[in-house]
């Protein structure tokens, strides 16, 4: 379990869920690391919305199916709002079609409500620190949808074709899960520098983010496993 580092203020969070009892629970698991502190709950996703432009966390966990706006909407929407929030989608339903749809909506992480509860404390703090996050269920049933994965290959080859030595070494270790502060430290460089050659990285790959990113380096073959 991650704990404060440093006497580093704790990861503000905005939680939204439709069911007052899931949020209680949520609190409750989040509330056992003082490294993250719930700042706003809301009980669908407009309101959550309006409490991440309010609040500015780092991190917004949103229910999936929620009244008014759901929650994939509402990732999109604070992705445009506030870019620096991070999203975490929180859900019972594991279908194919809400992981594209959350990971299309440029969600930072996918974490299933059945889940370990170890799981949410570690994804709100891997994408707090500027990594992705997805549940191991998650992860595996992506990349067996992947399975077309070595068919792809050429194709995600040929689209990182274009990058120099360094930024593919640096989508490698995006691939692999690594925060940026851990790829700092793995390539010796400043945190700033890893920022810069992400923002080169997504922008010539033409993908919204890490997970997105890190998909493809799996499919180029730059990841093992």
């Amino acid at each position: 379990m991650n704990t404060d580092m440093a006497g580093a203020p704790p990861v503000r969070v905005v939680l939204a869920d439709d069911e007052a009892m899931i949020r209680a629970g949520v609190r409750a698991i989040l509330a056992t690391d003082p490294g993250i502190e719930v700042v706003a709950e809301a009980g669908d996703g407009h309101a959550a919305v309006e409490l991440v432009r309010a609040h500015r966390p780092r991190v917004a966990l949103l229910d999936i199916r929620m009244p008014r706006l759901d929650g994939l909407a509402a990732a999109a929407e604070i992705r445009r709002v506030v870019p620096e929030t991070a999203t975490i989608m929180l859900t019972t339903f594991g279908e194919d079609d809400h992981v594209a749809r959350a990971l299309g909506h440029g969600a930072n992480g996918f974490l299933l409500k059945a889940g370990d509860p170890r799981e949410l404390i570690a994804g709100v703090h891997a994408v707090a620190d500027g990594g992705a996050y997805l549940s191991p269920k998650v992860a595996r049933r992506v990349l067996e949808l992947g399975a077309g994965r070595l068919a792809r290959r050429p194709v995600a080859r040929d689209r990182t074709a274009g990058l120099t030595e360094r930024e593919r070494e640096v989508l490698a270790l995006v691939g692999a899960g690594l925060s940026n502060a851990e790829i700092a430290r793995r390539l010796h460089l400043v945190e700033g520098t890893v920022k810069s050659y992400l923002t080169s990285i997504f922008t010539r790959l033409d993908v919204r983010n890490r997970v997105q990113a890190a998909i493809l380096a799996y499919e180029a073959g730059l990841v093992d496993g």
